[in-house]
């Protein structure tokens, strides 16, 4: 399986994208919105949407902070369509909390354990649950 991302881009890039596509290749009904950033997951039938929305709380262990580790996660997250937050925590550990589709939220898990991190990460603790909703955007707190 490989990760399909539609573009997050701009609001004014998406709405030219989307005037381009109404206009040239295929007819859309006047209503519809702007397409927003989405993940899917794509195998050899196709593209099917990641139907379960999960909690993902990760604390992140090691020199984490003052590197710029809350906005290389808060970028990761937008990128691949995930709310939440990246919050320094009095002990030197950053927690992340990152609701969406669970394939979205596993690739993030996997980005925050890859070495490619600003500071150094020793160990990434995790935890799942459902999602409870009231997130909007990636903050860094």
């Amino acid at each position: 399986m490989r990760l399909l991302r539609r573009c997050f881009e701009p609001p004014s890039v998406r709405a030219a994208q989307y005037h381009r596509r109404e206009t040239t290749r295929e007819r859309v009904h006047p209503r519809e919105p702007a397409p927003s950033c989405a993940v899917g997951v794509r195998d050899d039938e196709g593209v099917t949407g990641e139907t379960e929305t999960v909690r993902l709380t990760a604390w992140v262990h090691g020199s984490v902070q003052g590197v710029g580790f809350r906005w290389w996660t808060r970028s990761r997250a937008l990128e691949l369509g995930l709310t939440g937050r990246a919050t320094n925590l009095p002990d030197g550990r950053v927690e992340v909390v990152a609701e969406g589709p669970r394939a979205a939220c596993e690739q993030l898990l996997r980005a925050l354990r890859s070495g490619e991190t600003p500071g150094r990460v020793e160990h990434v603790a995790e935890l799942w649950s459902a999602a409870r909703g009231g997130l909007t955007g990636f903050v860094e707190r």
